[in-house]
């Protein structure tokens, strides 16, 4: 029993006596400038390369600090340092890839590799402030590396350093004016600084006046703070400035101030915008249908119908436009009828449901629930048999009068199988 202790204290003796991973040690400036032994040099960078390319980390890093003590970096810095970096990097031994970086950077002053690999160093180490200076090292070298600009944004808005965030996501912008990312980083940025994100937006068009893009990124913004009016003057203004993006920004213009004059609760004028977009592009039956939309929730029915007519008139083969001119009469109906339905109202709810079902045979389904409500009940609510024999008038097609109807022309035929 005391021989296996004895063993096993020995054991132990022997494991806490194990060298720690070694650090990096470095010849002195003069020693470093003294002559090398070149054909030993290319043995040891073979041997090295070699170990690389198999993934033998530690045998990597044996090698390059081998030859670095032997002044065999020199003309091959770049490489030594890198990848003796990178050796450490995949051992998750950053702090040495940190030393050896920086023993690089003494030689190669204005190297972005070294520089970009010490930064990710830093980021492992959590070293945010170190990072954080790598990066300004970086950009006095390429103040217009939009990347390092990033990461460096993103290391000042870990540290809650926003006041700098926001001064670097601006340098962005004016390099990529397009990047919603980046306006998003900028707005939050905005509001931990407790700001207003839309002065971002204001600003940026401000400073360019003449840029639809940028009018329109305000008016998008401010629509979704509910700000419509001041969408709406921005909007407008732009609509009758030139244009050198032509037609398409026209189009886009008059699309956002019709949705500006909806969220604003001004359904006249946002159908005047999207005429305007029709004006632009005729040939859209959808933006006709926009306006009859529109016009039918302010009981516009006259303007509804013409404007669906038009639509049905672009593309008669296609079942939407149908479907809506049976919304416009069915819209109607709800919109006229009283307490029963009159003989008008149910001639106009038959108009209806003849669009709707001409609609449905064309694959159009979206008012497929409006027919079947008809349908089951056609006795209350549709024109028939019983109807026409209680008219005095029993024509082979009838209108509705009335005011409430006058823009009806449409008349409903008679069906066949109704005798006299």
């Amino acid at each position: 029993m005391l021989q296996i202790l004895g063993y096993g204290l020995i054991i132990l003796i022997s494991a806490s006596c194990v060298p720690p991973e070694a650090e990096e040690e470095f010849p002195e400036d003069e020693e470093w400038l003294e002559e090398k032994d070149d054909e030993r040099c290319d043995q040891l960078l073979s041997s090295a390369a070699e170990y690389y390319k198999n993934k033998d980390w530690k045998s990597t890093i044996r090698v390059y600090r081998m030859l670095t003590n032997e002044g065999c970096d020199r003309g091959n810095e770049e490489q030594v340092y890198q990848f003796w970096a990178i050796a450490h990097e995949r051992q998750a031994q950053f702090d040495s890839s940190e030393i050896v970086l920086l023993q690089g950077l003494k030689h190669l002053t204005d190297n972005l590799n070294l520089y970009n690999r010490l930064a990710y160093a830093y980021k492992r180490l959590g070293k945010s402030e170190d990072e954080a200076y790598v990066y300004q090292d970086i950009l006095d070298i390429e103040p217009d590396n939009s990347e390092t600009l990033k990461e460096l944004a993103r290391v000042y808005g870990d540290m809650e350093r926003f006041e700098e965030q926001v001064e670097v996501l601006k340098q962005i912008l004016e390099l990529e004016p397009t990047n919603k990312s980046v306006e998003g980083d900028l707005v939050l940025a905005y509001e931990n600084l407790g700001l207003d994100p839309l002065d971002i937006y204001r600003t940026r068009f401000a400073h360019n006046p003449n840029n639809v893009s940028y009018g329109i990124d305000l008016a998008d913004q401010l629509m979704q703070s509910d700000e419509f009016v001041e969408a709406i003057d921005i909007l407008e203004d732009l609509s009758h400035q030139r244009s050198s993006n032509g037609a398409v920004s026209k189009k886009l213009i008059f699309k956002k101030l019709a949705q500006a004059y909806v969220g604003n609760d001004q359904l006249s004028k946002a159908s005047e915008s999207y005429i305007r977009l029709f004006e632009e592009d005729s040939g859209d039956f959808r933006t006709a249908i926009e306006i009859v939309s529109l016009n039918i929730d302010i009981s516009d029915f006259k303007t509804a119908l013409l404007w669906i007519e038009k639509a049905i008139e672009i593309a008669p083969e296609n079942g939407e436009p149908l479907g809506y001119k049976g919304n416009v009469y069915y819209q109607a109906t709800l919109d006229c009828r009283e307490e029963e339905p009159s003989t008008d109202d149910k001639i106009v709810a038959s108009l209806a449901q003849k669009y709707f079902k001409m609609s449905l045979e064309k694959g159009y389904r979206k008012f497929r629930r409006d027919v079947k409500y008809l349908d089951e009940n056609e006795d209350d609510l549709l024109f028939g048999l019983e109807d026409w024999f209680l008219l005095e008038d029993q024509s082979v097609s009838l209108k509705p009068s009335g005011d409430c109807y006058s823009w009806v022309k449409e008349a409903l035929p008679k069906d066949p199988s109704w005798k006299q």
